[in-house]
């Protein structure tokens, strides 16, 4: 798992959350140029054989998704199975966002190439810094992944503030600080342990990756271990 220079995320994130708005910016990360995911060292259990109990109830919010609408975040994490990523534009730390951008892609493709799988999923990359990710900046970024006739949808969301924003990171147990300069000034580099959090169509996270366990046929059998489940359950 990643871990760099950590600092609390609780009020001293939200003071350089206001600081961040004038900190210089740097160029937008290209994830064209994410590092390969984690070798697979075994083979992983079919779909179906085995369960992956509740962890807890996804987090209450607003979000904005890429037209500026204020939507609430229940809306990207019922009704299909869902796969959440956090992440920010400008990222450019290859244990970071941009390999939990790869294996979404990995994962992306391998569900189109199964239509009844990929109409039961959507995808969801929220945002840690909505100082710079506006709807605007999540739109670029995500240019036709986003679009919305697709079968496989991918929602790029951020919110308001960063107050709006830290109750579903701390409900989810996702950090993230601020990393300073040699002067203690906020800098435009987020520190934070990568997660991607898979979450069932009631709701509920039923599985929480880090960095070691971003392992595309595992992800798969545990989304389609959710989808083989009775409806009720």
């Amino acid at each position: 798992m990643y871990r760099a220079r950590w600092r609390t995320a609780g009020a001293a994130l939200l003071v350089a959350g206001g600081l961040l708005a004038t900190a210089p910016t740097h160029g937008a990360a290209s994830p064209e140029l994410a590092p390969r995911t984690p070798v697979q060292g075994f083979v992983p259990p079919p779909a179906g054989s085995y369960a992956l109990p509740p962890i807890q109830r996804a987090p209450e919010g607003m979000v904005l998704d890429t037209n500026g609408r204020h939507q609430a975040f229940s809306r990207y994490t019922t009704g299909r199975v869902t796969l959440l990523s956090f992440m920010y534009t400008y990222c450019t730390d290859p244990i970071g966002c941009p390999l939990a951008y790869e294996t979404m892609m990995t994962i992306r493709a391998r569900l189109l190439a199964r239509p009844e799988l990929a109409l039961a999923v959507r995808l969801v990359s929220l945002s840690f810094d909505p100082t710079h990710d506006d709807p605007t900046e999540m739109k670029r970024y995500a240019g036709k992944l986003a679009d919305p006739g697709a079968v496989l949808r991918w929602h790029f969301l951020t919110t308001r503030s960063v107050a709006e924003l830290k109750p579903m990171l701390d409900a989810l147990g996702q950090d993230v600080s601020v990393e300073l300069d040699d002067r203690g000034r906020p800098t435009r580099v987020l520190n934070h342990m990568l997660k991607l959090f898979l979450i069932d169509p009631r709701g509920r996270v039923r599985e929480i990756y880090t960095t070691a366990y971003l392992l595309p046929e595992v992800m798969l059998n545990d989304i389609e271990t959710l989808l083989l489940e009775p409806a009720d359950r």
